[in-house]
């Protein structure tokens, strides 16, 4: 099958024929088809190739056109064969409706030739719709005295296909009452009458089920139903009848009012308001109209008073049954009275202990009962029993005497009180009984301790709580009652840190809370043991004891401490050395602090708050190490100050600071031409100034005399000596730093090492005195500077050449 070309919109045909509409001149010619309905996709219609004497080759290059009218292509042109064929159902009905015929047509464009040919393809009727019914069911309402013959108009079908395929006739199932008339109207529809046959009676048939079918005269038939319910409406015509004539019913003489003795029924076949049926007495004595109730409505006889059997041993009534019209039925009804035993016994509480103590022994007698009974012979005859399941008894003492004693053992703590029910039943028939109630308090008795829900109570306390503050509130009970559960608190004494426990804390002997004495130091001890005692108010008094944990929170109320560097106390001026030559990242110093708080509130941190020359060193934030973050330059101070500010990571937070002096220095003759720069901490008691001043002044001296010796040995072989180059100054610093515990801390400590050149041409003695202190809390050491020294030469030119060295080392 070729691909199927769709037609071109409205716009561009328009256009297109605009544009052809001077080559066109007139219809070249005109074909006719003929096709049934709902052909499937694809069927044949005819063949335009032929029928236009066309090439097949001219149709396989897209030669010819199809344009039909309308937005929908029922036909398609295969340009293989030149057949034209359905390219979508076909519904007649739909296309054209009611219209006898119904034609298509459709446009041929031959493009090459600008030719068009009409082809109108006749669509013609089949079968295939059957007849239908607007309403599926009807209900028709017919009186049941309703005359034979009358007629009753039914609905029509319709059938949407044409001629014979249309509705042709009526059919009505088989029914013994009704037939069906049919009739053709002017137009030449048929509409249908149903014909009533015979007499309607609704007690026979209240209900005539029809169905009405509508064929057409297609090959197949086809046809439509419509469901016809006949109601067929009562007329009054029957009288109420009683189920039975005579009712016959039995009655104890103790029936309570108002039961119901019997219900009579009478039926009328009738319905609605001819069916509706008013119960009424006919005849009956007075004293029986006083004694029972008759409801007009349900037919329910009940007992307004109470029965007699020694006053009326029988009952005759005639009742009547009239329905919504007036007609009536009526009925007897007979009442049997039977004797019964109607009277209870009777129990009198002769003696009564109204509570009995819960260690009271097994057949303790609480209560004496008699019992009676008014009846005679059996029905007189009475025998007790009391609940079950109950701690109680009962015992038969004499005649109709009875005693009420406990079971076994009470426990008040389970049940506190006592319901006893006492059932006296005589021997009748029915057995009638009495029931009464003996009420019985226990009494308590001191047999259980004060309890604590837990074995253990643990409590937190922050330190540094005022006294008075609540710290925990126990809680005992005691199941006993009164007196005897009346609970007092107590702390057992006990000793905290060599101390009375009364003075650190106290407990309300009847609420059970316990406060704090005093303010609690968690750097003094953590957590407190102790034992709360719960005792109740019986006698004698019980009690039990219970494990109270309190634990003491930490609070920042300690500031850091400082360990290194620590402030001078004895002169000196705790001074460290940074080369100038120092690189980046040169480890200077280090700043040792301790925090005596716990967990956060002793979490260090360091912070440089000012220094002389801002962003020439660095601390680390959490290891107080002190470094260089550049390179040292000329204009760099030879003295500077660093702050160190040290805090802890409490709430609020705590802090302490210390100052920190780095002398920079190329060589020691430099750092000892400024030396005098540099200011001791002025502290009175320190003597560390005064014997760095006096150990310089005499290596200053030594030094002088040495290099005057070295001078006059010198210039002695001078002219005999060849004048020897002069020697450099050179100048070496070697730091070395390492950590030393102190009291489990981790302290710094730094040693420097110099060699020293000195020229006789040099006008100042020059020497570089560096300290470094490290001290404890409460603790330092010290130990005195000493000095090797190399042999001096002179060279050629008669000056003097000495060589130092210099090392320094202070702990």
């Amino acid at each position: 099958m070729a691909d199927l070309h769709m037609p071109l919109d409205v716009t561009r045909r328009e256009l297109f024929f605009l544009m052809l509409g001077s080559l066109l001149q007139a219809v070249s010619g005109q074909i006719r088809y003929s096709v049934p309905e709902e052909l499937p996709k694809g069927s044949f219609v005819g063949n335009i190739a032929k029928d236009l004497a066309m090439d097949l080759k001219q149709l396989s290059h897209g030669g010819i056109q199809l344009i039909t009218e309308g937005r929908r292509q029922y036909f398609d042109l295969d340009f293989q064969n030149g057949h034209l064929c359905i390219h979508e159902r076909v519904d007649r009905e739909a296309i054209c409706g009611r219209l006898l015929t119904c034609m298509l047509k459709l446009e041929i464009l031959i493009q090459e030739q600008v030719k068009v040919y009409i082809a109108e393809i006749e669509i013609e009727d089949i079968n295939d719709n059957a007849p239908t019914f607007k309403v599926e069911a009807v209900q028709l309402k017919i009186l049941e005295n309703t005359a034979t013959g009358s007629r009753f108009l039914l609905p029509d079908a319709q059938d949407p296909d044409l001629e014979k395929n249309s509705l042709q006739t009526y059919q009505l199932s088989p029914n013994g009452h009704f037939t069906l008339d049919v009739q053709t109207a002017a137009n030449g529809g048929k509409y249908v009458e149903l014909i009533l046959d015979r007499t309607l009676d609704r007690e026979e048939a209240a209900f005539h089920d029809l169905i009405l079918i509508a064929t057409d005269g297609g090959n197949p038939v086809k046809s439509g139903t419509a469901h016809i319910r006949v109601v067929v409406e009562d007329v009054n015509d029957n009288a109420p009848v009683f189920s039975q004539s005579v009712y016959k019913v039995t009655a104890m003489e103790n029936i309570p009012i108002d039961s119901l003795l019997l219900t009579v029924n009478a039926t009328d076949v009738d319905e609605g308001i001819n069916a509706e049926i008013m119960y009424t007495f006919r005849q009956a004595s007075e004293k029986a109209l006083n004694i029972f109730h008759l409801d007009p409505k349900t037919g329910e006889v009940r007992v307004k008073q109470n029965l007699d059997f020694e006053e009326n041993t029988m009952y005759e009534m005639e009742i009547q049954a009239r329905d919504g019209r007036g007609i009536s039925g009526r009925a007897n009804i007979l009442v049997t009275v039977i004797d019964v035993n109607d009277n209870a016994p009777e129990i009198a509480v002769t003696s009564l202990t109204n509570a009995v103590s819960e260690d009271s022994p097994q057949g303790t007698a609480v209560a004496l009962l008699r019992v009676a009974d008014r009846d005679s012979g059996d029905n007189g005859k009475v025998w007790c029993s009391s609940s079950e399941k109950l701690p109680f008894r009962l015992e038969k003492t004499f005649d109709n005497y009875y005693s009420l004693v406990t079971d076994r053992y009470l426990d008040r703590e389970i049940i506190s009180a006592y319901n006893v029910t006492v059932i006296a039943t005589d021997k009748g028939t029915p057995p009638l009984s009495t029931t009464t109630i003996i009420p019985l308090k226990i009494l308590d008795k001191n047999d259980n301790p004060p309890t604590f829900q837990e074995k253990s109570y643990m409590s937190f306390i922050t330190e540094n709580t005022p006294p008075g503050t609540s710290v925990f509130t126990l809680k005992a009970n005691d199941p006993d009652w009164e007196e005897n559960s009346k609970i007092t608190y107590s702390i057992i004494p006990d000793q905290v840190k060599y101390a009375p426990f009364s003075s650190y804390l106290s407990i309300n002997s009847e609420t059970g809370a316990i406060y704090a004495l005093r303010s609690f130091d968690y750097e003094e001890f953590q957590e407190i043991h102790f034992l709360v005692k719960a005792q109740d108010g019986g006698s004698p008094p019980l009690s039990s004891n219970v494990t109270m944990i309190l634990l003491i929170l930490d609070q920042n109320d300690n500031s850091p401490q400082i360990l290194y560097p620590s402030l001078p106390s004895d002169g000196s001026t705790g001074v460290e050395l940074a080369p100038r030559s120092s690189e980046p990242g040169y480890l200077v110093t280090k700043v040792v602090a301790v925090d005596a708080d716990s967990g956060q509130n002793g979490w260090l941190s360091y912070q440089l708050l000012k220094a002389t020359e801002p962003g020439l060193f660095t601390i680390g934030l959490h290891t107080g190490e002190i470094r260089t973050a550049r390179f040292l330059l000329d204009k760099d101070a030879l003295k500077q100050s660093l702050v160190v500010l040290v805090k802890d990571n409490g709430q609020p937070p705590l802090s302490a600071s210390v100052t920190v002096t780095v002398v920079l220095a190329d060589s020691i003759p430099e750092s000892l031409s400024d030396i005098s720069s540099i200011s001791a901490p002025a502290d009175p008691e320190s003597d560390l100034t005064f014997y760095l001043v006096v150990a310089v002044a005499f290596v200053s001296c030594l030094f002088f005399t040495f290099l005057l010796v070295l001078l006059a040995l010198r210039l002695r072989k001078w002219r005999t000596s060849q004048l020897c180059e002069s020697g450099s100054i050179h100048f070496n610093g070697v730091p070395v730093s390492q950590f030393v515990g102190i009291d489990g801390v981790r302290a710094f400590l730094q040693s420097y090492c110099h060699e020293v050149s000195l020229t006789s041409g040099s006008r100042k003695s020059q020497v570089l005195f560096l300290t470094n202190t490290l001290r404890a809390q409460q603790d330092s050491n010290k130990s005195e500077p000493f000095f090797p020294a190399e042999d001096s030469n002179m060279n050629q030119e008669g000056q003097a050449v000495g060589q130092v060295s210099l090392t320094l080392s202070y702990y």
